[in-house]
């Protein structure tokens, strides 16, 4: 695989392009006015215990208050009566908590819709190699790691620098993904930059008297860089002198190896118009995504879950129509796992494919999606073919889809997709002049509404709008207003 990194970066926005044999994966995107918070760390307080949730609400001083579960909380400090009992129910969360109690807590969930953010109080933080937990000393190896005779190098490795460097006090550690094949110079490295990025921390924890910010997560293209560069990325071009530059620095103290892959990009067209990341963004919000045999998704974000509905449009095959079936479903299931990662879809997902009446072609789609969803960091479960033909899956999120960063409820139709029609709207103002004429004393009404809604009043409604006046005793006029939208009508009383 040839893989590039792109970071468009101004002062207002940071965005970020995976870009895989030509083709953006994943889109990432920051606002300075709005940068999010998974990762900060805050002194907070509780406001709110719900005994029946078993969960509590902590202002963290942001704008909603956070949102803290009972698991987290016994996960975190060891709570349960007996942690070698799995089974056993954590404490009621009214033994843990208090209105006005004090807590340090780390934000895992970014505040999504009408929801706070999610925190916990088992903390943690990053560097390119190591997470350091606190509440913990178990040591353990990402599972992208699957070489076992590497894993186990990797503990010892840990094991020796912890010699080398040892922590203030105990902690425990998970060797991350990008510690794959390295030495412990780097090791060492990083145990004594985080044992004095926790030294500050506890510091500013102590003196904490209210509701305080003691720990911010890196930027976006600082935590790209730190998180996101794998071996098979080739490049990291960036647009901006002033953030290459920030980011010449933060490789040469904390990730060197990554240093000779920054390129600044000086060209005339702008970077993500060249790659084709700017029209792979105005397609992610779009609900219809084609398919190159002519077969399209329709890709459907609400609140509640994302459902995704395979249609064969117009590919209508060779030989019969299972196969014709089964190669659009194919197409689909490689084209939404890639969809998922652009808009950066979570929760819950439903994938409806063209019904397959043949067992071993179901299998098929299934171990196709499979397959294009491993590539996918983000954790996710996929369940096989339910007796509706549906695939039911989900995804971890963590924050908002890009369709929800970057738009926002249309003020027409207020996030329904639909406007109501004209001669809705027509009759919705014949009932209104009918309760104004019996309300108010006066003989002249003017009814001001879209060019649309006046234009059937005028000709396809004139002769029911006739008979309502004269019905009424009372004269009506019209008149278009172009800042009008299809649904907005007033009466005026003359």
């Amino acid at each position: 695989m040839s893989e590039e990194i792109l970071i468009n970066f101004t002062p207002m926005e940071t965005r970020v392009a995976l870009v895989d044999n030509g083709a953006a994966q994943d889109i990432l995107i920051e606002r300075s006015a709005t940068r999010g918070i998974v990762g900060n760390i805050y002194a907070g307080k509780v406001v709110r215990v719900l005994p029946g949730m078993q969960a509590a609400f902590v202002d963290i001083g942001v704008e909603r208050t956070a949102f803290l579960h009972v698991s987290d909380i016994v996960a975190a400090q060891g709570l349960l009566n007996n942690r070698s009992d799995k089974n056993r129910s954590p404490d009621n969360i009214t033994d843990l908590l208090h209105e006005g109690k004090k807590l340090v807590v780390q934000v895992v969930k970014e505040p999504l819709g009408s929801k706070g953010a999610r925190v916990t109080t088992e903390l943690s933080v990053s560097t390119r190699y190591l997470v350091m937990l606190m509440q913990t000393d178990h040591i353990g190896v990402s599972q992208l790691i699957s070489d076992s005779l590497e894993r186990t190098r990797l503990q010892q490795l840990l094991s020796q620098s912890l010699v080398a460097q040892p922590m203030d006090e105990p902690r425990g550690f998970i060797l991350r993904t990008a510690a794959e094949g390295v030495g412990e110079d780097e090791i060492v490295a990083d145990l004594r930059f985080l044992n004095r990025l926790w030294s500050a921390v506890s510091r500013r924890a102590a003196a904490a008297t209210g509701t305080e910010l003691l720990y911010e997560e890196l930027p976006l293209y600082m935590r790209i860089v730190r998180d996101m560069v794998r071996p098979s990325v080739e490049r990291i071009q960036v647009d901006s002198r002033e953030c290459f530059t920030a980011l010449q620095a933060f490789c040469n103290d904390y990730v060197p190896e990554v240093a000779g892959l920054l390129e600044l990009y000086s060209g005339e067209r702008p970077l993500f118009e060249l790659h084709a990341v700017e029209d792979e963004i105005q397609r992610a919000l779009e609900s219809r995504v084609d398919l190159k045999s002519g077969g399209y998704l329709i890709i459907d974000q609400t609140e509640a879950m994302t459902t995704i509905d395979v249609n064969t449009g117009s590919f209508v095959g060779r030989r019969n129509q299972a196969e014709t079936i089964l190669k659009t479903n194919l197409e689909a299931a490689a084209a939404l796992a890639r969809q998922l990662r652009v808009r950066n879809l979570g929760g819950i997902i439903i994938v409806d494919f063209i019904d397959m009446g043949d067992a071993e072609h179901r299998r098929q789609v299934h171990r196709t999606l499979e397959k294009h969803m491993q590539r996918d960091p983000a954790r996710n479960q996929i369940t096989g073919v339910s007796d509706l033909g549906l695939v039911e899956m989900t995804r971890k999120r963590t924050r908002e889809s890009l369709e929800r960063m970057l738009c926002e409820g249309c003020p027409v139709c207020s996030g329904r997709g639909m406007v109501k029609t004209a001669e809705t709207v027509c009759y919705e103002i014949f009932r209104e002049i009918m309760r104004d004429a019996r309300a108010y004393e006066n003989d002249r009404l003017m009814v001001l509404g879209s060019q649309a809604v006046v234009d059937r009043l005028l000709d396809e409604e004139s002769a029911h709008l006739a008979d309502l006046a004269e019905f009424i005793g009372k004269s009506i006029s019209l008149r278009a207003e172009p800042g009008y939208n299809q649904e907005q009508f007033d009466i005026i009383l003359l």
